[in-house]
This record gives C-alpha cells, structure tokens and sequence, in this order.
C-alpha cells in the first residue's frame, strides 16, 4: 500500500519528524529559511502531496492551494495563527486545515512580559551600553531610568487564553487589570480581579497595554494614530499577536515624538522586514517572532501538528484542530 506523502515547509523538532516518518513520506525543506512564494510553487510542482506541514510566514494563497494538487487533503499549520493561509480557497478544495492551538498560551505569556519588563527597565538598552567601550561611566542618579511595574495598570487588548495568562502573571506585581474584549470573562475577572472596559477607557488608563487577539479585517490597526494619541505619553505597548493589529509607521511616530513612552514587539507588520525607523529607536525592545521559542512548546506545536496530519493521512478520521469542517464534505477520506 502507498504510504501518503508530506511536504515540510521548514525544519521542525526531530522528536516530531521521527514520529512522522513512522507513518508517511516525508520531503523536508532543509534551508534555514522560509521559501518564497515562487520556490512554495516550484517545489509543490516537483511531485503529488497528500499533506502540507507549513509554519507562519509560509504564503499559502489560492495559488499555492492550486498547485497543491488533487491529492492534498490537509493543510497542517504549526501555529496558532492562520491569517496567512486562504482558507475558503482550501476549503473550496476540499482540503482540510488545521492549527496548533492551546499548547503555546503560557509561552507566548511569558514573552509578553519579558518585553514589557524589558521596556519598561530599558534592559536592550542597557546591554548595548555595556556592550559599547564607555560601559556606563555616566552613571548617575537620573542615568537611565525606566519605568515601575508593580501597582500599575495593565491594558489587555483580547481576552483570550494568552491574554488571560497575561492577566494571572500580573497578580504577582500587584497590577490593577483592565481588559476589553468581545464580551465579558467572568472567569477571569473572578480569578484575577480584572475589570472589562471599553477600548478607549482602556487606551487612556493602562501604563502597560499588551495586544492579544488574532488578526482579521476588524483588527488590522486596532491600533493607530487616533489610539496611540489617547494612551498616557508614559505608556508602554507590547505586541506579541500579529504585526499588523499596529499601525507599525503609525508607532514609529509616536515613538519619535514621544506620544508613548516605549514599546515591546514580537511580530511586525511586514515580517521580516520592520517600517522605516523602527530599528533606529532607543525606547523599542525588537523580538525576532519568538513568542512560542521554547524547546517544551515548540516540541508540543510539532506533535499537535503531526497529530493533525496522522488524524487526515492515515487514521482517515477528522483532524482535532481544524478550522474548516465545512471542507470535510469534499474532503476525499
């Protein structure tokens, strides 16, 4: 019996590639790189493929979708995040696509504080200073001072299971919680004695706002020129959702003129690349997109994924985390 076949877009962690091995065929992308779009079509022309395993970043529009072929049956997605996938292609297709949720909440928490923490104690800064030849022979009593943390207010944006965790680490400074989202978390207010406010409450009264909702039409530049002009000018931002919920020219602005105090970012609107400006400021902490960059959680990402693909390729059952069950009636199992 013919073994299905997997193209994998990326390296992914041996424990997950070994598992998969056992059960299908797999051809792996061995660049350290994400492909183009052009090399995505080019290596899906070199043979049929039963499962895609790809990784945010990897462009996967209606064309590539089109030259997945017939045999395609399951998209598997290593992320939560799926804006850069065209589903209602897929699923016109009858492919299935899938996503890794759950298992990077506590990661992707703890990043949004090492940023916040970062900012608002100008840690980067610091270590550049320490890194240069004059170390910080000015130091002083007004030398570099950054922000405190414990008793102030933090905004989340998106209530989430990773705005939720952002919450419960923020009991243990002592921070009052505000929160927006689309309707009230009684839970987590309960736990963690948060308050829902609408946006522009929450935009005027946090000291540390941190963005944690996915990325639609309703949220491209949730926050912009208009929103970073009613934050405190001793605001922090933190972004470890998706580049393009801030309006990344827009920030860099309000940078510059001091309309905001800092800002800590994981993702960026045109990832790699970052908006003109950005990089040259001292009051911004840059992250390479390393909110779920932990050996544990990377690890569990690729099992979940493998779980997927195992599920649609060989168990022929529906996959656990699927996105479009409304492919399944076309989906050839």
């Amino acid at each position: 019996m013919t073994r299905p076949k997997v193209y994998v877009t990326l390296k992914m962690p041996q424990e997950a590639m070994d598992r998969l091995r056992e059960q299908v065929d797999i051809v792996v992308n061995e660049q350290d790189r994400l492909l183009s779009k052009e090399e995505m079509l080019l290596r899906l022309a070199e043979a049929d493929y039963d499962g895609i395993f790809c990784a945010i970043g990897d462009v996967i529009d209606e064309a590539v979708i089109e030259a997945m072929g017939e045999r395609c049956r399951i998209i598997a997605n290593f992320g939560v995040g799926f804006n850069h996938i065209d589903i209602d292609a897929a699923s016109r297709r009858g492919i299935w696509v899938t996503n890794t949720p759950d298992v990077l909440t506590d990661a992707t928490a703890d990043m949004a504080w090492a940023l916040l923490l970062a900012t608002a104690r100008r840690v980067a800064e610091g270590d550049r200073v320490m890194r240069s030849k004059q170390g910080f022979k000015g130091w002083g009593p007004l030398y570099m001072l950054g922000r405190e943390i414990s008793g102030k207010t933090l905004g989340i944006a998106g209530a989430g299971r990773i705005g939720a965790a952002m919450a419960k680490r923020a009991k243990g400074f002592n921070m009052k919680i505000l929160y927006t989202a689309r309707q009230r978390k009684e839970e987590l207010e309960a736990e963690t004695g948060a308050q829902f406010v609408e946006k522009d409450v929450l935009l005027a009264k946090a000291d540390f706002l941190s963005l944690h909702m996915p990325l639609s039409q309703e949220t491209r530049h949730y926050i912009g020129s208009r929103e970073l002009a009613q934050m405190k000018k001793t605001a922090i931002l933190v972004n470890t959702a998706r580049g393009a919920v801030v309006d990344e020219a827009a920030l860099v602005s309000a940078l510059k003129s001091g309309q905001i105090w800092g800002a800590g970012l994981d993702v960026y609107e045109e990832e790699p690349l970052l908006a003109a400006g950005l990089s040259e400021l001292d009051n911004v902490v840059l992250a390479p997109h390393l909110g779920s960059a932990t050996i544990e959680t990377r690890t569990a990402m690729s099992m979940l994924t493998v779980d997927n693909l195992l599920a649609a390729l060989v168990e022929k059952k529906e996959p656990p985390n699927l996105l479009n069950p409304l492919a399944a009636t076309k989906n050839k199992v």
